[in-house]
Formats: structure tokens, C-alpha cells, sequence
């Protein structure tokens, strides 16, 4: 049988003993943001069995997409190097809701297996919970097996638990031996290859409650999984699932790329990781996934990443995943047309993420190898290596892992997960919150302060007392209408009132309930009002623009998932009061056609004045069922949502924001840029209300300068002219005479053009020649500065075991600066470098640090070259690797250059 054949099969052969089929689910699981993935096909049945929720049916069948690569159920170091581990797999899933139970599933289990697929029933045993003699009993009584296999085992084997609490019950398992003799008795349930399971039938009967005792539930379920891929093997006869057609021709395309056969073990094993990943990749993609730096954008990151250094191992050097997806799609399109129909958007996703990790792949592999080399005989790998390769290359740690396992090497995980939470630290440090986040005292200060109320959905003034008082420019209200920054809307700012006392709020932080504004005392103290009621009153203006915006967001939000495609979907935002800025993830340039779509659909949405609706408290169970709503994984959402409704045809969002009363509030909207912020992510931003009168002044002012602009170059023209009937006598003799006896002007006109053409040719050949001879004399003076390169490292000093080099150097331009910096950089092979050079009468200064000093000291040019620079009256930035900045003090050089030393020492010291 083929695989489709199997799985058709499958599906028939409950169909028609009453189930009703249900497509797949996706493998994003939108409607439940406990899960990365879907990785079971219970899952969308998961309110039925929690009791709240049903469905029109009480029996069901289908073959659901899963993924499993993080948490509980991790597979992924075990893919490719068994034969029956995968990233992505399809569970054969058949279920009752509180219809038949254990009789039904186990009978129809073995007649499935034996009688429809005929499976030798003397290889086939059944498993079941250790006081479960009810299934014990069943399996000799509705089925012919062998009493003997039938086997009793614990709750780690045979009990099955949603989570911690909620429904559960007791599993039968049914495991093949594989074994040549059929001698594998012995080997079930000890995770043997030669005796596997392959269907698991599971007895929803009991609840787990929070003390951990077991409850009777007042249904019961049954809930089946198969492995698809598993049964496949068996029923062709393969060894292996990659030796199955549900494998076999991704592979085939592999050893076809490569030119390396699918022999031998390196090589096998890279192409089933590659076939695999492939293969979750693709579903993935198809059902809204995109790599990224968090969640599951970044899982899909590691497994694209994972797969393209397996590449390496069969000699693919250039992006190969891409022309591997066509066969994936073939293979599985029939099943799953989804995939079909998102064939071009999943190839440009994995393009594009394979050729920017091309692009340091390379490299990080070099890197690596150095390491092995000097740590020598070391059985570790240094975590602040693997670090290194995680931040600068983006290597993720279980590919370092991997590779150094294939030497033989552990990775230091611990000192790699120091440096991790240490720059996690630190980009929290960064955020807005960093008053509550940085100082422990004054967040711990915060949490013993009374709850304050937040009433600013309703009203934009109210009456409230003030609580606390910390440090003279906090305060706590008993109630509040600001605002506090969430969901990408900034905070309200407006005015505290009280006896003798005027405030100005800055803005907000919000610990738990816990609600501090900033103020601005503009009359009286804080102090003197504490206890009293007063009045808190927002800028309504200010909150009307951001109102608008925030609307605005929501409408361009569904315009582009109808224009560019179901893949949108939140990655960031900012709602402000002058714009809107959205983030989402989409391979390539939106173009104009679209953008001029969506802009339309945004402002047929506006015109339609729809009320915009919101509902408060609705529990969530009920909120996720509602068709077409937006959530967005890893926001903590609680027992209820606020869910606001744009139109319930068109915009469905949780959103805990504030938002106009009608679309037609808003009034206009315009979409006034589109730039990628990173790989695979876009960034549009918008205006509306003022900021649409605000937009067109500038272009008012732009078209003004460009009116101006225009009529220089056509006076630069008249003047070209005039020089040109000025030369007219230089023309040939015969044209000359043309011209002035005029019985022919065209041919005179024709002249005079050759002329002008041939002037500007030879112009723009000069200047070509130019550009030319000064990328020579660049080059020439980089390779002559080589020697002096040397000379400067030679001469510098260490400080605390680190090279520094500080020095005046000869650079005519601030480019032959940079590559001096460069060139100092790869000699120096751990250290810092400061160059300085006066061009045209101002201070450049450029500052190197190597790659390790990045990584493992967390030195970085920038904060080098801000202190260095300072002293000159300057200021400048760059990357971790490279800084510039400039001075106005030449006066003050060599002073900066003899401070370089003892500034590197402090950076080092903090």
C-alpha cells in the first residue's frame, strides 16, 4: 500500500462505522497560546474534553499535522539519526465524545490492524494500566490476541494527563515486534526500535484535581493517536520511516543536489534531517509561521538553520532548502492542498532566511573549528564560545551541541545560559519600564502599595485620592483614567488638580494592579495633597489622536491579511498620537499595486462608519471560538478578555486598548511608509486625523523645495544653452555654414546635439576614471599602511590580558579610516583599537573590538568611542565590532587618545 493509500484507508474505515471526518487543524495553534505548536491531534479538541465546548458530532476521524521540537515531547535529537523520530509527523486519530468507549476502540483497533491491514497478530501486544482490569479484560474478550501480550504497566507507560490537572485516564498501547524471530517480548515498552508502538488508545475517564486526587468524569472519551509515519514502515516492509514514499522522494531530490549518494551513515543522517526538516518547514510556513527571534518564529529559525548546516555535510554551499520544497509539496499536496495553494510564499520564506545564514555560516564554522583546536585536549566546549556563535553567527545552542558531540565534546551549557539571562537582563534593562525593572528598592516599594483602578475606558477626568507619594515625582491614585503603555499604545499624559497643587503626568508604569505616574510638579507638593481627593485629567486631545490611531491599527491589521495573505500577523506595533506602526512578517517589497489596496480597504472600511464594539469580562474559552479572532501567542491572557469588534466579518481582536466610538472617527487614513526591519519582517507605518494635515504640509513644503529646485536646474539649463551657441564656432566648417546660412536648421539642431552628447560622454568617462584611480590610490595606501598596521600593534599595550592600540594615524577620508580599523582589527586577534585621523580640519576617530572581547567580555566599540570622543567634543555610535564618531577639539587629541587606556579599563570593570 502507499502512504495515501494508508491513510485514505484509515479515514474509510471509521467513516464508515459512523465518524465523521475533520480536516487537520493547523499546526499553529491560534486559538491556544499554551502551545508553540500543535503537536497531538487531540488538540483541537482539547474544550470538548475540558467540558466546555462540544461539537455537532460524537465520533471523528482525521490525520492531523503535528510538530514537536521543544518542551515535553522533544524529538529533535533524535531525528535523522533513528529511523522513526521526526520534527513533523501525522497522528491517524479516531475519538469519541462521550459515545462508545473502551470495547469499541479496542475491537475496532485490532480488526483495523488485522483484519483490514493484516498484521500478524503473534508480533502484536497491547499494553494497559497496571489497574485498569476492565481494558484487560476487554483485550481477551472482544479480540483473539494472545492473553500473554497482553501486559500490565505503570502510570509513567500507560496513564495519560492533559496537565497538572483537568481531564485524564488510564492508555492502551499497541506495540509491534519487529524482530527477526519475533522474540521481542521482552523489549515492549523499553524504547527499543525492534519493538514499537504504534497506536495509542486513551480512556478519558477521570479528573485530576488541584490536591491530586482522581475524580470520575460524568462522560467519557476515547482518544486515539497512530503514527502515521510509523505504520507506513510497517506496512511496506521498511526498516525505517525514511525508507517509506513519504520520504523517499524528498530524499531522492537531496542525493540529487548534492551528487552524494544516500550511503553511508554521515551521509544518511544528514538526509533525513534534511528531508525532515524540509517537510516541517513547509507546514509550518504554510500555516502562518515565519523564522524569527522569539517563540516559535525562532524554533523554525533553528530547524531552517539545523538543516542548512547539514547541508555543509553533503557539500551543498548554496541555498538548497527552497528547491527541495516542490517535492515536499508533491509528495503530500494531495492531502494537504494548503501547502499547494502557499507553494510560492513558503520558497521565498526559506530563501530568504537560508541566504542570510549563508552569509555567516561560513564563518561561525571556522570559528568553531579554532575553538576545537585550542582547547586541545578538552573534552568541553567553552559556553562563552558557544555563546559567541549563538550572538554573532546565530548559531543556536543545540547545533553547537550537535556539532561538538560529533568531536567527542560536551558544551558548557551552564556559562552559556549565564550569558544568555545576562544579555536578557539587559534588553529588559533597555525597556520603558526600566524604573520598575532596574531598581529592585523601587519595585519592591511599588508592590506594597494599594491597587489603584483603572476607569479611563469610561471618562477622561475623575476624582481620586492620592495614596502615595514616592520620591517626590511618583504618585498612586486610589483610581486613574491614564492609560498605561500596553499592547504598543503609549501612555496618556494630562494634569493632577488639587488645593494648591498642579501636576503634569509624563507618564505611567503598572506593576500587577499597581498603577505609579510620573509627575512634573508645576505648583504645590505631592505631599501636601497625599490623602485628599483631586483631580486626574487627561489630555483629550491627545487621547482622541491616539484613539483613532489605535482603531486604525486594528483595520490595516485585516487589510493586509486579505491583500498580502493569512501569514500577517502581529509582530509589534506602536500606537502613538501623531502615527501608527505596525510590524509583520512578509518575504519581499510590498509593492505599490498592494499598498494602494490596502490602503483602500482601510478607508472603505473608515467610510462605513462601523460601530466599533467592545465586550468586556467574555471568558476565554468562548472568546478563542470566536471565527477569524486575532490573538497573539505569548501575551498571559486570564479566565476573561476584552475583545473588540470592528465589524465581526471583518476585525476580531483581544485588546486591552482604547479605540473611537465609529470608523468614521478616524477619518482618513495614509499609509506614508513600508521598510523591512529585519528578515522576513515589514514595517508600515500611517497617520490619521491631525496627522494627515501634518503629512501634508510636509509634502506641501517638500513640493515647494523641489518647485525651487526645479527652477535652478532649468535656469543651470538656459545658461548650458547660452554656453553652447557661445561654442558653435568650433563646429566644423561645413555645419558652421549650415548653420549660418540656415537653409537647413534641423541639421543644424542634429549638430549641435552630437556636440553635447559627446561632451557629456567624455565628461562622464572622466569622471568614471576618477572614481577609478581613487579606489587605486585607497588600495595602494591600505596596502603600504600594512606595515605601519603591524608597527601600531606591536607598539600597543595589554590591559588586563587585552591588546589596546591607540594611535594618530594618516587617513585622508573617513572610508580609508574604516578599513585601516578593519585591517587593525584582524591583526590585533583579541583586542581593542582606536584610530584617529584629522580630515579637513575636524577629528575622525574609530574604534575596533574583536569578535571574543564582544562575545565573552561584553566590551563593545560603542561605549569606547562615546567616552573617547567626548573629550574631543564629539559624539557617535556603530555596531559592537566598529564605532565612529567625530570631534570638533583637535586641541584635545592627544589627551583623548592617552585617556583610551584607563577609559577600556572602567568599560571592562562595569
Amino acid at each position: 500500500m502507499t502512504s495515501h493509500e494508508i491513510r485514505e484507508s484509515f479515514i474509510r474505515f471509521f467513516t464508515e462505522k459512523g465518524h465523521a471526518f475533520v480536516p487537520s487543524s493547523s499546526v499553529i495553534p491560534y486559538d491556544d497560546p499554551t502551545l508553540l505548536f500543535t503537536n497531538a491531534g487531540m488538540n483541537q479538541f482539547k474544550d470538548v474534553f475540558l467540558g466546555t465546548g462540544t461539537r455537532p458530532y460524537v465520533r471523528a476521524v482525521n490525520s492531523q499535522k503535528c510538530i514537536r521540537v521543544s518542551g515535553k515531547h522533544n524529538d529533535l535529537e533524535e531525528v535523522g539519526r533513528d529511523g522513526y523520530h521526526h520534527t513533523f509527523f501525522e497522528m491517524l486519530g479516531n475519538w469519541s465524545f462521550g459515545d462508545y468507549y473502551k470495547a469499541e476502540a479496542i475491537a475496532w483497533a485490532w480488526e483495523l490492524l488485522t483484519d483490514v491491514w493484516g498484521l500478524d497478530k503473534k508480533r502484536l501486544f497491547a499494553t494497559v494500566y497496571e489497574s485498569d482490569d476492565e481494558a484487560k479484560r476487554l483485550w481477551t474478550k472482544v479480540t483473539d490476541i494472545r492473553p500473554a501480550h497482553v501486559l500490565r504497566f505503570g502510570k509513567k507507560d500507560n496513564f495519560w494527563e492533559m496537565g497538572e490537572t483537568g481531564p485524564c485516564g488510564p492508555c492502551s498501547e499497541i506495540h509491534i515486534d519487529l524482530t527477526p524471530d519475533g522474540s521481542g517480548a521482552a523489549l515492549v515498552n523499553k524504547g527499543d526500535a525492534r519493538v514499537m508502538e504504534i497506536w495509542n488508545l486513551v480512556f478519558i475517564q477521570n479528573n485530576r484535581t488541584e490536591d491530586g486526587q482522581l475524580q470520575d468524569l460524568p462522560a467519557k472519551h476515547v482518544d486515539t493517536g497512530m503514527g502515521f509515519e510509523r505504520i507506513c514502515a510497517v506496512l511496506q516492509g521498511k526498516g525505517s520511516n525514511y525508507d517509506t514514499d513519504v520520504f523517499e522522494p524528498i530524499i531522492r531530490t537531496v542525493s540529487q543536489r548534492s551528487g552524494v549518494p544516500f550511503a553511508g551513515e554521515r551521509n544518511q543522517t544528514a538526509m533525513r534531517v534534511i528531508a525532515d526538516h524540509a517537510r516541517m518547514l513547509t507546514f509550518a510556513i504554510a500555516d502562518g509561521a515565519i523564522p524569527g527571534n522569539e517563540g516559535r518564529g525562532y524554533v523554525l529559525r533553528r530547524i531552517l538553520r539545523r538543516a542548512a548546516r547539514f547541508g555543509r555535510t553533503l557539500e551543498l554551499r548554496e541555498p538548497f532548502l527552497a528547491k527541495v520544497i516542490p517535492t515536499v509539496i508533491e509528495t503530500m499536496g494531495e492531502a494537504f492542498p494548503e501547502i499547494r495553494a502557499k507553494k510560492s510564499h513558503i520558497e521565498k520564506i526559506v530563501t530568504a532566511e537560508e541566504e542570510s545564514f549563508n552569509a555567516t555560516l561560513d564563518r561561525g564554522l571556522e570559528i568553531f573549528e579554532s575553538v576545537v583546536e585550542r582547547i586541545g585536549h578538552s573534552t568541553a566546549f567553552p559556553g562563552e564560545d558557544a555563546f559567541r556563535l549563538y550572538d554573532t553567527y546565530g548559531f543556536p545552542l543545540d547545533l553547537t551541541q550537535l556539532m561538538a558531540e560529533e568531536r567527542g565534546l560536551g558544551v558548557d551549557v551552564t556559562t552559556f545560559s549565564e550569558l544568555m539571562e545576562a544579555q536578557r537582563t539587559r534588553a529588559r534593562s533597555s525597556g520603558r519600564s526600566e524604573v520598575l525593572k532596574t531598581d529592585p528598592q523601587f519595585a519592591a516599594r511599588v508592590a506594597k502599595l494599594a491597587p489603584s483602578s483603572f476607569v479611563g475606558y469610561d471618562c477622561l477626568a475623575s476624582q481620586a485620592v492620592v495614596q502615595a507619594v514616592l520620591d517626590e515625582r511618583y504618585v498612586s491614585l486610589s483610581q486613574t483614567p491614564f492609560y498605561v503603555e500596553s499592547g504598543g499604545q503609549v501612555d496618556d499624559t494630562g494634569l493632577l488638580i488639587g488645593p494648591e497643587f498642579r501636576a503634569e503626568v509624563l507618564r505611567s508604569f503598572k506593576n500587577e494592579g499597581r498603577i505609579v505616574h510620573e509627575i512634573a510638579v508645576l505648583e504645590g507638593s505631592p505631599e501636601a495633597v497625599k490623602g485628599i481627593p483631586i483631580e486626574a485629567r487627561v489630555d483629550a486631545t491627545r487621547r482622541a489622536s491616539i484613539q483613532r490611531n489605535h482603531s486604525a491599527t486594528h483595520i490595516v491589521h485585516e487589510a493586509l491579511r486579505q491583500v498580502l495573505g493569512s501569514h500577517v500577523h502581529q509582530q509589534g506595533s506602536l500606537v502613538a498620537p501623531d502615527y501608527l506602526r505596525f510590524d509583520f512578517p512578509h518575504v519581499g517589497k510590498i509593492t505599490p499595486e498592494e499598498l494602494r489596496d490596502i490602503e483602500q480597504m482601510a478607508n472603505a472600511k473608515i467610510r462605513e462608519n462601523i460601530a466599533v464594539e467592545t465586550e468586556v469580562d467574555m471568558p476565554i474559552e468562548k472568546a478563542r471560538k470566536i471565527p477569524g479572532v486575532k490573538m497573539f501567542f505569548g501575551d498571559k491572557y486570564g479566565d476573561t478578555v476584552r475583545v473588540v469588534f470592528i465589524d465581526e466579518s471583518f476585525s476580531i481582536e483581544f485588546c486591552g486598548g482604547t479605540h473611537v466610538a465609529r470608523t468614521s472617527d478616524i477619518g482618513l487614513l495614509k499609509i506614508v511608509s513600508e521598510s523591512s526591519i529585519a528578515s522576513g519582517v515589514r514595517r508600515i507605518e500611517a497617520v490619521t486625523g491631525e496627522g494627515i494635515a501634518r503629512y501634508i504640509e510636509r509634502q506641501v513644503r517638500e513640493a515647494r523645495a523641489a518647485d525651487d529646485e526645479l527652477a535652478k536646474l532649468v535656469e543651470e539649463a538656459a545658461a548650458l544653452q547660452r554656453e553652447l551657441a557661445q561654442a558653435a564656432p568650433v563646429l566644423r566648417r561645413p555645419q558652421l555654414a549650415r548653420l549660418e546660412l540656415g537653409p537647413n536648421q534641423e541639421s543644424a539642431m542634429a549638430a549641435i546635439e552630437a556636440y553635447r552628447r559627446r561632451q557629456a560622454e567624455e565628461a562622464e568617462l572622466l569622471s568614471k576614471q576618477s572614481r577609478e584611480l581613487r579606489k587605486q590610490v585607497s588600495k595602494v595606501r591600505l596596502v603600504g599602511a600594512a606595515g605601519a598596521i603591524d608597527a601600531l600593534v606591536a607598539s600597543g599595550r595589554t590591559i588586563d590580558g587585552i591588546r589596546l592600540v591607540a594611535a594618530n594615524v594618516d587617513a585622508p577620508t573617513a572610508d580609508e579610516l574604516k578599513s585601516l580599523g578593519d585591517a587593525l582589527r584582524l591583526k590585533l586577534e583579541s583586542g581593542v583599537g582606536i584610530l584617529a585621523s584629522i580630515i579637513e580640519g575636524k577629528i575622525l576617530l574609530v574604534c575596533v573590538v574583536t569578535d571574543d572581547l564582544v562575545a565573552a567580555k561584553r566590551l563593545e566599540a560603542g561605549p569606547v568611542i562615546a567616552a573617547v570622543s567626548k573629550i574631543v567634543g564629539g559624539g557617535g555610535g556603530g555596531r559592537p565590532h566598529m564605532a565612529t564618531a567625530g570631534g570638533r577639539d583637535v586641541s584635545k587629541l592627544g589627551e583623548a587618545l592617552e585617556r583610551c587606556p584607563s577609559i577600556v579599563q572602567s568599560l571592562l570593570k562595569r
